[in-house]
């Protein structure tokens, strides 16, 4: 029960619903009891003594106890669904959220076909349970109570014989739940990677078709649908072994109490109507014990179903703000590493090595090496995305970790190399880091992205709604967009990450005459691996393992042996050809 435990915060607000559902469930428990004691009384007062004049009171006592019985289900069940809905609602909600606070390196190894199963199909599995779960063990336990207590009344010789075989059903019960837990926990984790299957394939439904892939993801999804398939088998398996093994102990009740309780009869110690009562009480017991395990097998799910949740909600979150943390409100843009070296993990290599460099307000700084060489890194350190290992980040003077999350990243704005857009409109997207931004300052930023003539060819303009990630768009339509919102936000700090690899020559230069001018007055931060959208930086950053091993304008750059002038050669060596061909 300590899932239960960890999650009361959600569901016990609520406890209303709740207590307000087991009352009634209690009013119908009374009710399901009083049916046995009719059918004592019609066999022994009507039928066996001819007081046919109580048939009458019997009718329209049933009558009325129907209808009682109706209106109590109807409180009971509409509560129980109520509880569990708006239990679910709270901890659906605090599950967003914490997705939302929770930081880059939980991402860098969750996989998003298994967190949206948690979202959807683990947490449904806590709501089914809430609803109704909770009340059918309360409801099983009161009628095991009531229904004892009514027996007893009747005859103790006959209950405690009948009850015989009930331990050895309940330790049946017990074995079963010991096995259907982890059973249904694996058939959770298969259900999660099989979900992550499909969406991995559709999101990259492109690059599976153009590499002719189709049968390996087919294959892919088999062997994840086997393994589901598998763990959901043996789930079964477990309870077509328990529940024949429950069935027939129960019957053994059954078998004991009509060998008994015929005996009684037959010398007169209990009536035929008392033996009649006594054998649909004997049901009451049975198979409330027998839907244990039913309800146990609920229980189970939604501990599985729990637990998966808790591991989000109990994720660490590394990166928090001091409570005395303040509000950055316009940068000025000034940033500057100490020592700074950092590990995403304790085992990983070092990704940055005892950096240190400090960038004056409006200078313009080019990051340029190879893949893995650390240039992203430094980036994503500057709006706390990951923490150093060692070191500081400061901007204006202050470690970063000074100011709260929002002011800090409110003031960088970053054009990432794959462009995400949201399945929203043009306009939408471009203000979404600024949604106060007015329609003016979204054209600005359009323009100035070299995205206003495209925008207003399309059906709608900057109302056309966009396809998931941005699709109907070309690749360099979706970065124009990218770098229209970043230019929206207005921020003080420009990171442009290899921001114009998705387009052509042209409009590379059209957009950075463009940003020359958005530029001014920020500090901007370039990482490309062309030299030509760099080489106009004020200085210029060769990162190689994870370390600064030049920086200088290009001019100076370009004269030393090196990295940059290694990478220069082989991008102009063409370029140099045609010179000297033209030369001769």
């Amino acid at each position: 029960m300590d899932v239960f435990k960890k999650l009361k915060e959600f569901y016990w607000p609520h406890k209303r619903h709740f207590i307000l559902s087991i009352i009634f469930l209690f009013v119908m428990t009374l009710i399901t009891i009083v049916y046995p004691i009719i059918l004592q009384i019609t066999i022994d007062d009507v039928v066996g003594q001819g007081r046919y004049g109580l048939i009458p009171y019997l009718a329209f006592g049933f009558i009325g106890i129907m209808a009682i019985k109706g209106i109590a289900t109807f409180i009971s069940q509409y509560n129980g669904d109520l509880f569990g809905i708006i239990a679910v609602y709270d901890l659906r909600e605090r599950l967003y959220d914490k997705l939302q606070s929770l930081p880059f390196q939980y991402y860098d190894n969750a996989k998003t076909g298994d967190i949206m199963s948690r979202l959807t199909a683990d947490v449904e599995g806590f709501r089914f349970f809430l609803s109704f779960g909770f009340a059918e063990l309360i409801r099983l336990v009161l009628l095991l109570i009531v229904t004892t207590g009514v027996m007893l009344y009747y005859s103790v010789p006959l209950t405690i014989v009948t009850m015989l075989s009930i331990p050895f059903l309940a330790i049946a019960v017990f074995k079963f739940d010991k096995k259907v837990h982890p059973a249904f926990r694996g058939v959770r984790k298969s259900f999660g990677k099989l979900n992550t299957n499909v969406q991995e394939n559709i999101s990259g439904i492109n690059t599976v078709k153009s590499l002719s892939r189709e049968e390996h993801q087919i294959d892919k999804f088999n062997s994840s649908n086997q393994d589901y398939k598998e763990k959901y088998l043996f789930t079964s398996d477990v309870w077509a072994k328990y529940f024949p093994l429950m069935e027939f102990l129960g019957n053994v009740s059954v078998v004991m109490l009509l060998g008994y309780g015929g005996y009684l009869v037959v010398n007169d110690s209990l009536t035929a109507g008392e033996l009649t009562a006594f054998y649909s009480l004997v049901g009451f017991i049975i198979w409330p014990i027998m839907n244990l395990g039913f309800t146990i097998n609920q229980f189970s799910q939604s501990k599985a179903s729990g637990e998966r949740l808790l591991e989000i909600l109990e994720a660490e979150e590394t990166i928090t703000e001091k409570p005395d943390a303040i509000e950055m409100t316009r940068s000025e843009g000034v940033v500057e590493f100490k020592n700074v070296t950092l590990r995403y993990t304790e085992d990983d290599e070092k990704a940055i090595n005892n950096i240190s460099f400090k960038v004056e307000s409006g200078k313009t700084i080019g990051l340029i090496g190879a893949t893995g060489s650390g240039k992203t890194s430094v980036t994503q350190l500057m709006t706390r995305f990951y923490e150093p290992t060692e070191g500081s980040v400061l901007i204006d003077g202050r470690e970063v970790s000074d100011y709260t999350l929002r002011s800090l990243r409110k003031n960088v704005g970053f054009v990432l190399q794959e462009s995400f857009l949201f399945s929203s409109t043009i306009k939408a997207n471009i203000a979404f880091g600024r949604p106060e931004a007015t329609m003016d300052e979204i054209i600005s930023a359009a323009k100035k992205a070299e995205a206003h003539d495209f925008i207003m060819e399309m059906p709608d303009g900057y109302d056309t709604m966009l396809g998931e990630r941005g699709l109907g768009l070309s690749g360099g339509q979706k970065q124009r967009i990218a770098i229209a919102r970043a230019i929206c936000l207005d921020p003080s700090i420009l990171i442009l990450d290899d921001a114009t690899s998705a387009v052509d020559m042209q409009t590379e230069f059209n957009i950075q005459k463009a940003l020359k001018e958005v530029m001014k007055g920020r500090t901007t931060f370039i990482i490309a691996h062309r030299i030509s959208s760099l080489k106009h930086a004020d200085e210029i950053f060769v990162f190689e393992n994870g370390e600064i091993t030049h920086r200088g304008t290009h001019e100076e750059l370009i004269k030393l042996e090196g990295q940059y002038k290694r990478i220069y050669d082989i991008q102009y060596k063409d370029q140099k050809a045609l010179s000297a061909t033209g030369m001769r």
